[in-house]
């Protein structure tokens, strides 16, 4: 992002004191006009929070959306009479086009869109998208709910990138963690509530005006699409508040501060591929799960529809409000790759409690919950660790793209392996993956010891090697 002086103070400057208010009717009314004119002003705080609000309801339809295929997983098979692979292609339909766009979404918001425009086209995208999914199951056409997948994946990635240039162009400085917590928080929060409504949702439409099979099924998306289009209404005010506060403090438009140069892929180092290991292997262990999950616990564990998806989605209950807490741990301690190790093996035993035991799911899941909230605070933190900041751009866009390619395959992989062997064999499928990781660490700790790397310092020793770097 740009830096503009006074524009930029004015964004993170705190709140004046409002004038001692008076008495009566009077009084009221003053304070009522001088709160309004504080929510009216780019230089005050209650602006800023105001903006914070429509930041974090800014994504939240698009990861409300994200999981609509895990919370209706029976309905989908059913309705749609497809297996379960074929199911999880609208997980990878969702993947594919982030393996590349993740390298360029940064670069259509800095010099084609702008951020205002950008949020706004990406919000509409993500609209349009859950729309054709909706029409597919409505008409009854599979090929059309993935491509809907496909248009709503093209918007859902990018619009994450627009909604955290926003967040560094208002609240660049101290509030700045705090307020991706938040985002991150708000995000998991709309995951949670899908899957515990949208299957309630289904059967109550289902009672009321006596829609059947797919008919239903393509309401219930339609329905749940209202959180896009209240996603797409806070891209519009908070462009006009965006370009408004441009205009009266002078300040420039975010920017993503991506730089992306593929020739800078033959300097990364073997820590750096290592950490992108451990993300693949990591997460499709997780998502792939969580979008199969609630048959699993139905099957398994006898329990309700609705039972299944509140065990479902506790991962996201636990890492909404973790996630920021932390994350500050991390920043405080340190020791990433120790975190990450935790975190890796915490992991394993969850999925080996939920296949090789009996004991109560919740257990397994609240542990899976915290590992995976873990993991996030100390795993991506660590490519800035080990690549140079002009690099960073490109280093994490690969490791987007990793991450998706992995996700779009695996998710195919696992369908596969279910319909074939059934869970249990998923679950060592998903065990043998988080192995993987869990040996990704160990070796990736032995080259960072071995190389005098800093990746497992404490904040206190990163500080001093700080300083001593800057002193020579």
């Amino acid at each position: 992002m740009a830096e503009d002086g006074d524009g930029e103070r004015a964004l993170l400057e705190a709140e004046p004191e409002l004038p001692e208010p008076g008495h009566g009717a009077e009084a009221r009314s003053g304070a009522g006009a001088s709160l309004l004119a504080a929510l009216c002003d780019p230089a005050r705080l209650a602006h800023r929070l105001l903006a914070l609000v429509l930041m974090c309801f800014l994504g939240f339809g698009s990861y409300f959306c994200y999981d609509n295929p895990a919370a209706l997983q029976t309905q989908i098979q059913g309705d749609m009479h497809v297996n379960t692979a074929t199911f999880m292609l609208l997980y990878s339909w969702y993947s594919w086009p982030n393996v590349i766009l993740c390298f360029f979404g940064g670069f259509l918001i800095d010099r084609v869109f702008g951020i205002r425009w950008g949020s706004i086209i990406f919000s509409f995208i993500v609209c349009i998208g859950q729309v054709i999914f909706a029409l597919g199951a409505i008409v009854n056409a599979f090929w059309l709910m993935q491509l809907g997948r496909f248009v709503f994946g093209i918007g859902g990635e990018s619009l994450a990138v627009a909604q955290n240039t926003y967040a560094v162009s208002w609240f660049k400085g101290k509030e700045l963690n705090l307020v991706f917590g938040l985002q991150l928080s708000m995000a998991r929060i709309g995951s949670t509530v899908n899957l515990n409504v949208m299957g309630w949702l289904y059967y109550k439409i289902e009672e009321s005006f006596g829609f059947l099979g797919h008919t239903a099924l393509g309401v219930t998306l339609m329905i749940g699409g209202i959180t896009c289009v209240f996603s797409l209404i806070c891209a519009l005010v908070l462009g006009y508040m965006d370009w408004r506060a441009e205009r009266i403090l002078h300040k420039e438009q975010g920017k993503t501060g991506e730089v992306i140069k593929f020739t800078d892929v033959k300097d990364f180092s073997l820590s750096l591929w290592l950490i992108f290991a451990v993300c693949a292997c990591y997460y499709v262990a997780v998502f792939p799960f969580i979008g199969l999950g609630k048959l699993f616990f139905m099957e398994k564990f006898k329990v309700s529809s609705q039972e299944a998806s509140a065990i479902n989605s506790i991962v996201y209950v636990i890492s909404a409000p973790l996630s920021p807490v932390f994350g500050l741990m991390v920043d405080k301690v340190g020791k990433n790759i120790f975190w990450v190790l935790c975190a890796v093996a915490a992991t394993v035993a969850a999925h080996t409690m939920l296949v090789m035991t009996f004991w109560n799911p919740w257990i397994a899941m609240c542990l899976l919950g915290v590992s995976y909230s873990l993991l996030a605070c100390a795993l991506w933190p660590m490519v800035a660790f080990v690549v140079p900041e002009h690099q960073l751009g490109t280093a994490y866009g690969f490791m987007q793209s990793i991450q998706n390619l992995g996700l779009a395959v695996m998710s195919i992989v696992a369908g596969e392996i279910l319909d074939l062997r059934g869970y249990f064999f998923l679950e060592i499928f998903f065990i043998a993956c988080v192995s993987v990781s869990f040996l990704a660490v160990v070796l990736l700790y032995l080259v960072d010891y071995t190389r005098g790397g800093n990746l497992n310092f404490t904040s206190r020793q990163r500080l001093e090697l700080s300083k001593m770097t800057h002193t020579k």
